[in-house]
């Protein structure tokens, strides 16, 4: 099983940045797609941004021009820029990348904890 591992979060105030990073040996250096999703306490699971196998990225649009989705094949790893931080970005961050003939695995990383006050 890849192993995703993310990294990164913490309390921030509003307007603040933070860089995430996932480091996913084997996930990050594919032909797969992958992602940021969210989740906050109460809400569902939302998602964030994706790079696609191909090099395409999309965003959500609560998230767009704010946040940065970069992908690194070579260190393996799935980074994500938070800029202008708001209260409502509060929530645990995961990773998401696949694997397997047709990308038909998805591996997940534990999330990391992001706290926007003010």
């Amino acid at each position: 099983q890849p192993q995703v591992k993310e990294s990164g979060g913490g309390s921030v105030e509003a307007g603040g940045s933070l860089l995430l990073s996932c480091a996913a040996p084997g996930v990050a250096s594919n032909r797969c797609g992958m992602g940021w999703y969210r989740w906050a306490e109460g809400k569902p699971r939302e998602w964030v941004a994706s790079v696609a196998g191909y090099g395409k990225i999309t965003y959500a649009e609560y998230v767009k021009d704010r946040f940065t989705i970069s992908r690194d094949k070579v260190k393996e790893t799935l980074n994500l820029q938070m800029t202008q931080l708001k209260s409502e970005d509060t929530a645990t961050y995961f990773c998401r990348g696949g694997t397997g003939t047709y990308c038909e695995k998805e591996n997940w990383g534990q999330g990391t904890r992001v706290t926007v006050s003010g």
